[in-house]
């Protein structure tokens, strides 16, 4: 495997989100790695896109890592209780990012199930094992990723990505983004990206 290094996430987010999927999320936990292969992604294009956080050049403390160099974890919570996991994309001072939707769970699986679902792995139902990490709140708990690691360096060792020697071919679907009514023609930007027939996508 190998560790993505700076200049990958520096280009724009569309770009940087095709890219992420089939690489592999690492979040180290009390010395335990849990891994999931990247699978559904949404960009999120910075001063123009109605839909992003750093629309119109927003700028605030809660997403001010969108400002700094790419490569970096934004975490950021919705409804007051699900955490969403981003990686910042292209260069300083253009804040584009792209959420990460959904994961298949490939290691540590004993650690997610009982993040996510306060149980061990055997007892989980084939619903549960399938909606383990099918989206952005969930994988977020499986992977016990909050606000502690907003702004986690993905090049270091606590929360990277990396790639396989040998990267698998598969079929990239494009849809719009899900969940953004709110951003008026930018709902209909197709900036969701998602691997074909992979079960865990979160829907569709």
């Amino acid at each position: 495997m190998k560790r993505l290094e700076r200049d990958f996430y520096n280009k724009d987010g569309v770009t940087v989100a095709k890219e992420l999927l089939g690489k592999y999320l690492v979040h180290v936990v009390e010395g335990e790695e849990l891994i999931g292969k990247i699978v559904e992604v949404e960009a999120y294009m910075g001063p123009f896109d109605k839909a992003a956080h750093s629309f119109n050049n927003r700028r605030t403390e809660r997403n001010e890592v969108m400002y700094g160099p790419p490569g970096f974890a934004y975490v950021y919570m919705i409804y007051g209780m699900y955490n969403c996991m981003n990686v910042v994309a292209e260069d300083i001072g253009k804040p584009q990012a792209i959420l990460i939707r959904a994961l298949e769970p490939v290691k540590g699986l004993e650690a997610m199930s009982k993040f996510r679902y306060g149980k061990e792995y055997y007892k989980l139902s084939k619903r549960e094992k399938l909606g383990l990490t099918s989206g952005p709140g969930k994988l977020c708990k499986a992977f016990n990723i909050d606000r502690s690691v907003n702004g986690e360096d993905l090049c270091k060792e606590k929360l990277y990505i990396f790639k396989d020697e040998v990267e698998e071919k598969f079929e990239i679907i494009t849809t719009k983004r899900i969940n953004i009514d709110y951003a008026e023609e930018a709902k209909d930007y197709p900036w969701r990206f998602y691997i074909k027939d992979n079960s865990y996508v979160s829907k569709k």
